[in-house]
């Protein structure tokens, strides 16, 4: 077969962006009715994201119904691509049909259970000579070519979205990035970011920040009364009372080892 380059397409290596739930339980019904108990109200949280399955925090190497855990997923407008698992976890994870992925940190750095990612040398000296002489020469200092390639692996950023509207019960916000509301949040009305949510009037609906898994987004509000406030899916609902220095008051909430924090917030 001809080796020679196709104007068709183009296989190259690249990251694709993907959830990772990490399974803590061997339960699949009490996982089934946590997942939709959490999710199965807020329709738009996956929005047809693809997520990877890590079950190396399974205790055991007994299998799991991963199939399951798919069509789970599938409810909730999810749809599973991979599994991350142990050495020992691997034969029965395959039988699902799901390719094994390695995980890599959101932040950069690797996961524990990840083996080491090749360096840029590493990977140039395999490459085979035909391919190396392919590449285009980048011309200028080392700097200049550090600034490029820091550059070109900067995330986008992604504008804040502003709202001066009231929010009214049944309406729904989603921002890719912060949200700033200038108006009333009303009781069954719902605000949904990636980032930050700013909310500079009564909080009464819901507000959900850090959606995509981002545990150091934050909700600030001037008067704190929601029916539901989570941050990378850590809720609290109304039916646990907020603390008196909180409630109806400015306040933010923030993510501390996997628990939500109430704080007052300080105008001055």
């Amino acid at each position: 077969m001809s080796q020679k380059k196709s104007p068709r397409f183009e296989l190259r290596s690249g990251n694709v962006d993907a959830l990772l739930l990490a399974l803590k339980t061997a339960d699949i019904d009490a996982l089934r009715d946590d997942l939709l108990s959490r999710f199965e109200s807020t329709p738009d949280f996956f929005s047809n994201d693809v997520v990877a399955l890590d079950l190396r925090r399974l205790e055991g190497d007994s299998p799991l119904a991963l199939d399951r855990v798919i069509d789970t997923l599938s409810t909730l407008r999810a749809r599973a691509i991979g599994v991350v698992a142990r050495d020992d976890q691997r034969s029965w994870a395959e039988a699902f049909g799901l390719p094994l992925l390695e995980s890599q940190s959101r932040r950069g750095g690797r996961d524990e259970a990840a083996p080491p990612v090749p360096t840029a040398a590493a990977k140039a000296a395999d490459t085979p000579e035909s391919t190396a002489a392919e590449a285009p020469p980048v011309n200028g200092t080392a700097s200049d070519i550090a600034e490029i390639m820091a550059a070109a692996a900067a995330p986008r950023a992604v504008p804040t979205l502003l709202i001066d509207k009231p929010l009214r019960s049944g309406q729904q916000i989603y921002a890719q990035g912060d949200v700033v509301i200038l108006d009333l949040v009303s009781y069954g009305a719902e605000v949904i970011a990636e980032g930050n949510i700013h909310i500079y009037a009564p909080l009464r609906g819901r507000a959900l920040a850090g959606v995509k898994g981002n545990p150091d987004a934050r909700i600030f509000c001037t008067c704190l009364e929601p029916e539901l406030i989570s941050i990378a899916g850590i809720y609290r609902t109304a039916e646990q009372t907020l603390p008196a220095d909180v409630l109806g008051k400015s306040a933010q909430v923030r993510l501390a080892d996997e628990k939500l924090i109430l704080e007052p917030l300080r105008m001055k």
